[in-house]
């Protein structure tokens, strides 16, 4: 009887267990319910004589022992219990998560919100789906301005000259209308966000864009503080050397109005580098005080908006608007 463990126990030591079919088929082979040889041993204990059974169950157990231990550290040195090897060199340096970036308008967004905020000024936010008042009437364009044209704004309801409609924003404006509608002064603030002209799409401009507007309303205020926070602005963005200008202009909502420009060296050019537009400002109209029910002879203010799209290229370096829209990854990764 003796002879059948040692067969046994020579047999299991011979077995080659390198891949996981081969462990399996072991088991089966050793100690499946149906058909393994130990569990065989087993069902045969009740054959064996009274006086030699605590011997022969010995036996069996060291049997059964040897075989889970050898399938044990078959799994263990093909790496996994229960998938098939797999050649990994575990000395090879690990691979780093692919990381995300802010998008280069995202970045420029929060740097100029920084900014304004250290000057006192608050975040503002408001619908992109604006009515004709806040749009455009309560901000003093007469009804027949072409700005209301099919041409410049993407109208959502149809319009009218008599009564309006309903549209996407064409500027953050409204928002400044919202909070002056809703509060009362003295307002500090300025608000970022999407908005939507009917434009053709080129590489200087697009159907959308971002824009950060602006506002200040308090008593006293003149277009001197305009042109302080303007370029304290401008020093933040493009460093203390900046040069700038501001050329009169006009808009509907501001009088006086200018636009403002720095200037932008390029030794490409005859002299030297050129003045590129960056906002337009002004102080603001009182006829649109009046439209949210603020006394324009107690107080004053003045107001500007750029765009953070052209803030963007203009930092970056970027000289076609549109690839900030494309979601090219090969772009995005250079801001990781």
């Amino acid at each position: 009887m003796m002879e059948i463990f040692k067969t046994i126990r020579k047999d299991i030591e011979a077995e080659t267990l390198d891949s996981a079919d081969a462990i399996d088929a072991f088991r089966i082979r050793y100690l499946s319910k149906k058909q393994g040889k130990i569990t065989d041993l087993v069902k045969g204990i009740k054959d064996v004589p009274p006086d030699e059974r605590g011997a022969y169950g010995q036996g069996v157990n060291e049997l059964k022992k040897l075989a889970s231990d050898r399938i044990e550290k078959a799994k263990t040195d093909l790496g996994s219990s229960d998938s098939n090897h797999r050649d990994v060199d575990l000395s090879l340096p690990g691979r780093a998560p692919k990381l995300g970036s802010l998008h280069p308008v995202t970045q420029t967004r929060r740097l100029i919100n920084r900014i304004f905020e250290s000057y006192g000024f608050t975040v503002e936010e408001g619908p992109e789906i604006e009515d004709d008042w806040h749009n455009f009437s309560a901000l003093n364009f007469p009804a027949d301005h072409p700005a209301r044209d099919m041409q410049d704004t993407f109208f959502i309801e149809p319009t009218d000259l008599e009564h309006g409609g309903i549209m996407l924003r064409t500027h953050t404006s409204p928002v400044q209308i919202r909070v002056m509608k809703d509060g009362k002064p003295p307002f500090r603030l300025i608000a970022p966000g999407r908005v939507f002209r009917n434009e053709s799409i080129s590489f200087k401009s697009y159907c959308l864009f971002h824009q950060v507007e602006g506002l200040v309303v308090d008593e006293g205020v003149t277009m001197a503080d305009l042109k302080q926070i303007l370029h304290s602005f401008a020093q933040a963005i493009f460093g203390d050397d900046v040069r700038m200008r501001f050329r009169p202009s006009f808009f509907p909502f501001t009088e006086p109005s200018a636009e403002v420009d720095i200037w932008w060296t390029d030794e490409s050019l005859a002299d030297g580098g050129r003045w590129l537009e960056i906002l337009g400002c002004g102080m603001v109209d009182p006829n649109v005080l009046e439209a949210v029910d603020i006394d324009s002879e107690k107080y004053t203010g003045y107001a500007f908006g750029m765009g953070i799209d052209r803030i963007a290229m203009l930092r970056y370096g970027i000289d076609d608007i549109r690839i900030l829209f494309e979601n090219d990854e090969r772009f995005l990764d250079q801001f990781a």
